[in-house]
């Protein structure tokens, strides 16, 4: 009988020993990761908004980014907006990233307003255009000093955007500094960009839009921009992003990321294109992902690993 008594005691203290093993274990493994996406809890390492508006380029390296910081196991909300509500956003912390901001011109109005209350972060895109663009095959037009001339061939209208964005305002300016006899429409980009499709593929006839270099409409139609011999709308630019203040405390490796992030003529149109080309944005994404992973991971290599 002690004999077994013995055998049973044993029997307890080993099983003791192997729980007390096994939750250290668990404690050694706590907030390490799986090396891409969450830890393996499952825990998101954070939660990051991205405000954008819905030109072109902003809707396709939005949608690029909410991918890649998923895939590095964050969550991401994308926050469609308008200019002004985006800069009011990230002045008063309610976003966490805009993409798109347009300097030293476009923009400069917003960049005074809030200029202590953001974080004023690196370009992205370097060589900008905001312009008047008409189809090539219009060749009575060439400048914007020929427009009021030609009245008959876009019924005195110009076809524009969002009447928030930058490019309308400086678009007004035009009219004035020209003293233009049109009607700038606003309206949207989407809608801007189905009329341009449809006077030009489907009727061959002639219409005035405003529009912006990087663009994909400059790669898949025949445009033209015309001449501003005033300059109204600006030396080109350079595009950056923008951050709430004390996101790069808060994100110090995705603020790295952001940072490294550039993109040529090309690589923008390709991405741009692949959106457009997709049956959804987030597909389109996806797809240039898969077919840049070099690129991205050059962007993803921050400053610790060479250390």
């Amino acid at each position: 009988m002690l004999n077994l008594r013995k055998t049973f005691l044993a029997t307890i203290l080993l099983a003791v020993i192997a729980i007390l093993a096994a939750c250290g274990g668990a404690d050694n493994d706590e907030g390490e990761t799986d090396g891409n996406n969450e830890n393996q809890t499952g825990e998101s390492k954070g939660s990051i908004s991205i405000g954008m508006n819905n030109w072109a380029e902003n809707v396709a390296v939005s949608n690029m980014w909410k991918i890649i910081l998923e895939e590095k196991g964050y969550e991401v909300d994308l926050t469609s907006v308008e200019k002004g509500v985006l800069y009011e956003g990230l002045s008063n912390g309610d976003l966490d990233i805009g993409m798109e901001i347009w300097l030293p011109n476009t923009d400069q109005h917003f960049y005074e307003e809030h200029k202590d209350t953001i974080d004023w972060r690196e370009e992205w895109y370097q060589g900008t255009d905001l312009a008047l663009v008409v189809p090539s095959f219009v060749e009575e037009v060439n400048s914007i000093e020929d427009l009021n001339e030609h009245r008959e061939l876009f019924e005195s209208e110009i076809k524009g955007i969002d009447p928030g964005s930058s490019i309308m305002g400086l678009t007004e300016e035009v009219i004035d500094q020209y003293e233009l006899e049109y009607e700038l429409l606003p309206s949207s980009e989407p809608t801007m960009l189905a009329e341009l499709d449809n006077y030009m593929n489907h009727h061959q006839q002639p219409i005035l839009v405003t529009l912006w270099k990087p663009h994909w409409a400059f790669a898949e139609m025949d445009l033209k921009i015309l001449e501003d011999p005033k300059n109204v709308y600006g030396d080109t630019e350079n595009i950056s992003y923008a951050a709430r203040l004390g996101f790069e405390e808060d994100y110090p490796q995705v603020a790295e990321w952001f940072d490294n992030f550039m993109l040529n003529d090309m690589q923008l149109g390709s991405l741009m294109a692949s959106l457009n080309e997709a049956d959804s944005e987030p597909e389109g994404a996806q797809a240039w992902i898969d077919e840049n992973r070099e690129l991205i991971e050059e962007w993803l290599t921050s400053s610790s690993d060479s250390e």
